[in-house]
């Protein structure tokens, strides 16, 4: 259970500064995403390049209607042929600068929209690539944020850079070259250190205010993990009526954004006056000189005009952009979160040469595995080399509170072995670890001879079919879920599955049948309905090796011998690992493993272990008399990935 105090994301998993990339190397990150679509960027270019020169081109043609008005009075003609004109291609310059903006848009829309996509299914991949020690871990809400923002960023870098700082760029350069050659240097000065002081008040009041929209990023993102976490528990919630408590934590996050909120606000408020300042400072300066360029008749009153229709045009895209820096900067950091989510390595991973299992017999061997779920160093021999549990470093990898030692046996093709012992003697890590979850520490597991780490995973769980001790379902209907084991299997192969594992009645009595939505995790079906759930789509993906993890641990007397003899029967001629806490569910198992804090301390039929009188006699005694077959001798807790923690 994770810990009652709320804190911020730490800076792993993806997290803010989680490997110290600087902005522009995430940038060259994005570049081959967006090199696919170089042509497009061609094109949008030239038009954007396009719509600037046609921007620019409308003041100087104001300059022109306006001077073209001083006429003679007598001169008619001139008055309806030349302003008439002028107007006219003054609204053409208007219309085209818009044209090739908008013609910019729908060219770069596709190289937009697929890049985002591109990277989103990368890391969507990706994060189910990634090892089960990685999502037992993980804070879903916070990653989920982290990815939706990280998606979002590629369309604010690019709309950002190609639709407002680039041709901003473009529009000063020309401005300020028409400026130059027109008039006298003096228009280019003012403007060129109006630009210079602008833009570094606006970058160094930014950067310091990028701590507080982080920090405010960070916030939210840990209220709205708090939300996810406590949503998905509800019933946990309810049981020890809790929501009061739920929400002060979850209000105690919001009241910290708030603060972080108006902070960050503040500091905004701040920026735009100074930009203002700024702004109207230049503004002043180069009205007052072209008005005494006008008196002294070194220029004309369009001149006036075009100057003053420069200022403004050049300046209001200038007005945003304290707010494109701040944005471009967190959109950066958002993208960085998600492509370290990218680089994040595989725990597990298939080897460079590694084939397809095949699959002949379906023998599977446990060849004197030792596993450790988080590797250190051995209690009491920090740094040593001293073997552990009868086996070196060699074995182990590296030391750590060992979970199973030196474990051997052998599930003969078309055979069932089961495991049984207390709660934390390793047998679901068994079954992990035949799933690939994790690599063994020492020894190896093989299929038909086969190392398991050198064959490619796909094709290792293609073969394997799991109906696990605590079934989650997707929010979806019984159908998809039955229907999950084999994707594209048509409605009769849904309903056979389902009632060899008896919950096809069930489902035919509910209003909706198999359009039934089971709810988030399956919370609308009882334990038992789950775990058919999911015994009926493990039958339904017919796979040759069979892990029964606890499979009928939540079925009454009554269904659990139906099932029992259904999960017999489609076991028959395949390979099956089952891994039980009640004896009586595996009396009928070929062998029977007894496993005891990580080691297997006795093997047989059922038969052959009660003749003997050791461990299994004695588990399957205390059951009988109906009493737990537990008992104090295993530590809590070895057995399971929680003992990371």
């Amino acid at each position: 259970m994770r810990r009652s105090t709320l804190a911020l994301p730490q800076p792993t998993q993806g997290q803010p500064g989680a490997n110290g990339r600087s902005d522009w190397a995430t940038l060259r990150k994005l570049l081959p995403y967006l090199w696919r679509y170089r042509w497009r960027v061609g094109i949008a270019l030239a038009f954007l390049v396009a719509a600037k020169m046609a921007n620019v081109g409308v003041p100087l043609l104001l300059k022109e209607l306006v001077d073209s008005l001083s006429i003679q009075p007598g001169s008619a003609a001139s008055l309806l042929v030349v302003p008439v004109g002028l107007i006219v291609a003054y609204g053409a310059l208007r219309l085209s600068t818009t044209l090739f903006t908008e013609l910019r848009e729908l060219i770069f829309a596709k190289a937009t929209e697929g890049t985002a996509r591109s990277i989103s299914l990368q890391v969507f991949r990706h994060l189910h690539a990634l090892s089960l020690r990685f999502h037992l871990e993980r804070q879903t809400g916070g990653m989920t944020r982290d990815i939706e923002r990280g998606t979002r960023a590629v369309h604010s870098l690019i709309s950002y850079s190609l639709y407002s700082i680039l041709p901003t760029l473009i529009e000063v350069t020309m401005v300020l070259t028409v400026l130059a050659v027109k008039f006298d240097a003096w228009f280019a000065g003012i403007t060129l250190i109006a630009l210079v002081v602008y833009i570094g008040f606006t970058v160094i009041v930014t950067e310091w205010r990028t701590q507080f929209r982080k920090q405010m990023n960070e916030i939210d993102s840990a209220a709205h993990s708090r939300a996810i976490d406590s949503l998905l528990n509800y019933e946990t919630v309810k049981y020890f009526n809790n929501e009061d408590f739920e929400a002060r934590r979850y209000d105690d996050n919001l009241e910290k954004l708030r603060r972080a909120s108006l902070k960050s606000q503040s500091t905004l408020s701040m920026l735009n006056t100074g930009q203002q300042l700024i702004i109207a400072t230049a503004l002043v300066a180069m009205l007052w000189r072209a008005t005494q360029g006008v008196v002294d008749g070194r220029m004309t009153l369009g001149d006036l005009v075009m100057v003053n229709a420069f200022m403004i045009q050049l300046y209001i895209p200038l007005n945003f952009l304290g707010v494109i820096y701040r944005e471009i900067k967190q959109s950066l950091t958002d993208l960085d979160k998600m492509f370290t989510l990218l680089e994040r390595e595989r725990e597990v991973a298939d080897a460079p040469d590694a084939r397809p299992l095949q699959v002949a017999e379906g023998v599977v061997r446990f060849e004197h595995v030792s596993f450790a779920y988080e590797p250190g160093p051995a209690p009491g021999s920090p740094g040593q080399d001293a073997p552990l549990g009868g086996r070196g470093r060699s074995e182990l990898g590296a030391y750590g509170r060992p979970i199973l030692h030196d474990v051997s046996f052998e599930i003969p093709a078309g055979k069932t072995v089961a495991v049984v012992g207390p709660s934390g003697a390793g047998k679901s890590t068994l079954a992990r670890l035949l799933y690939r979850f994790y690599d063994v520490g020492g020894g190896r597991i093989t299929i038909d001879g086969q190392d398991i780490r050198q064959v490619t995973q796909a094709s290792l769980r293609q073969a394997i079919g799991i109906v696990p001790q605590d079934t989650v379902l997707f929010n979806d209907t019984v159908e998809y879920n039955i229907a999950y084991g084999r994707p594209g299997a048509t409605r009769d192969e849904v309903e056979a599955a389902a009632r060899a594992a008896h919950i096809h009645a069930f489902i035919a009595a509910t209003p909706k049948g198999y359009d039934t939505m089971v709810g988030e995790r399956g919370l609308k079906l009882s334990g038992g309905e789950k775990q058919r759930v999911a015994i009926a789509r493990t039958l339904l993906k017919n796979p040759p090796v069979l892990i029964f993890d606890e499979a009928t641990s939540a079925l009454d007397s009554a269904n659990e011998r139906a099932i029992q003899a259904e999960l017999k029967s489609a076991a028959q001629g395949k390979t099956a690992l089952v891994i039980a806490h009640r004896l009586s569910t595996v009396v009928d198992a070929h062998q029977i493993v007894v496993m005891d804090q990580g080691r297997v301390v006795e093997r047989g039929a059922h038969a052959e272990l009660l003749a003997r009188g050791g461990r299994y006699a004695q588990m399957w005694r205390l059951q009988q008399s109906g009493h737990d077959g537990d008992d104090t001798s295993a530590p809590p807790g070895r057995g399971g990935p929680m003992d990371q923690a």
